[in-house]
């Protein structure tokens, strides 16, 4: 095994443990200070209050571990010539690095406080915008080339940075739209950021593969505790801080050099693919806003209408949700591979409608729940 890959279990490790031993003291102080969601509202499926502000710890986890073990010459005593190879363009990792940091705290401000006393819809869109724009114009995290999707391939600059913003602002608000259930949104992100972390890792891209496992490792260990019954809600902290890093990760393996994946990888379209692992939370909100813009309300109205509520209409429990769904996140990335040598548009057609079929089959079965 090679220094770089023990950077990056260093690097899950690190987060996980950080993640595990930390959660229960937040657990603790934020059921004295009452910093927990009560079960008031309809719409809401808990039937106790639970502390909300668990993406404190999600924050803190990904933060240490990711500084801690980001890539250098002498991390692990490998040599200078090792470090060379491994890392050809360290300039644009450290920029990555550099402004994911920047963001990450940025959004972490605002869900904490959106999370404790709330946050103005206006003063919460000015703050992703602030966003998009370091990531985008700044950082210069975006979307270059559709590699042949739809006839399109490499993008004006103006289009580039404008579609990379919706792209950015979709995600976030996709992660927090599908935290409705538990250990929904975490498990979700979890398996988006594991196959983003081996794409990366397998492309030879082991500085964005590790910001990856870092995720994954402070949501397998958040899961502990916000799988059903959740003793902790991840809130917008976290929410937001899963959406942006994935939307991250999402942008660069689209734009990403595949000279170094094994074969059958490098065959699967990078838009084909990125698309696959976050192909739930996308559909999820792509139905969701269509409805309520039909009905004449505002796509960000809280309702019932998402597929985790009415799976739990069905009469199907917390858990059996969140297995049925992640089985539908895994699903998806396996039929972007197993379609890799059809044409690109084609693959996107057969992966777009499995989506929105399997998507809303549940609707079309009897609830079990009087009306």
């Amino acid at each position: 095994m090679g220094p770089h890959r023990y950077i990056l279990l260093l690097g899950f490790i690190t987060s996980f443990v950080v993640t595990l031993f930390t959660m229960p003291s937040l657990i603790k102080v934020a059921r004295m200070k009452h910093l927990v969601d009560e079960p008031s509202e309809e719409r809401k499926i808990h039937s106790r209050s639970v502390p909300t502000i668990g993406g404190i710890i999600i924050f803190a986890a990904i933060l240490f571990s990711y500084s801690l073990w980001f890539p250098q010459a002498s991390v692990l005593g490998f040599s200078i010539e090792d470090f060379k190879v491994l890392y050809q363009d360290m300039g644009a990792a450290y920029k990555d690095f550099k402004f994911t940091i920047a963001v990450m705290v940025l959004l972490f401000f605002i869900g904490v406080k959106d999370d404790i006393i709330g946050f103005s819809p206006v003063k919460k869109l000015v703050g992703h915008m602030i966003v998009a724009y370091i990531l985008v114009v700044m950082g210069g995290v975006r979307i270059r080339d559709m590699h042949g999707i739809l006839g399109v391939y490499e993008l004006p600059e103006e289009i580039s940075i404008a579609f990379s913003c919706f792209t950015y602002v979709v995600l976030v608000n996709a992660f927090n739209l599908i935290d409705g259930v538990d250990g929904l949104a975490a498990g979700i992100g979890l398996i988006a950021a594991s196959a983003y972390g081996l794409w990366l890792y397998w492309a030879g891209d082991v500085a964005l593969a590790l910001l990856a496992f870092t995720l994954a490792g402070a949501l397998v260990g958040f899961l502990v505790f916000n799988y059903h019954p959740a003793r902790i809600f991840m809130g917008d902290s976290g929410s937001l801080i899963i959406g942006a890093i994935i939307s991250i990760l999402a942008m660069r393996v689209i734009d990403h050099d595949v000279s170094k994946l094994p074969r059958w990888l490098a065959a699967v379209p990078t838009p084909l693919f990125a698309m696959s692992a976050i192909a739930y939370p996308l559909v999820d909100t792509l139905r969701i806003f269509s409805i309520r813009l039909a009905k004449g309300r505002s796509p960000l109205a809280a309702d019932r209408n998402h597929i985790h509520h009415r799976l739990m209409d069905l009469g199907l429990g917390h858990r059996s949700v969140t297995l049925i769904l992640y089985c539908y996140a895994v699903a998806m990335i396996a039929l972007s591979l197993i379609t890799r040598d059809i044409l690109p548009n084609k693959g996107l057609l057969v992966l777009g409608v499995t989506a929105f079929v399997l998507a809303v089959l549940p609707f079309t079965l009897t609830s079990r729940k009087a009306p």
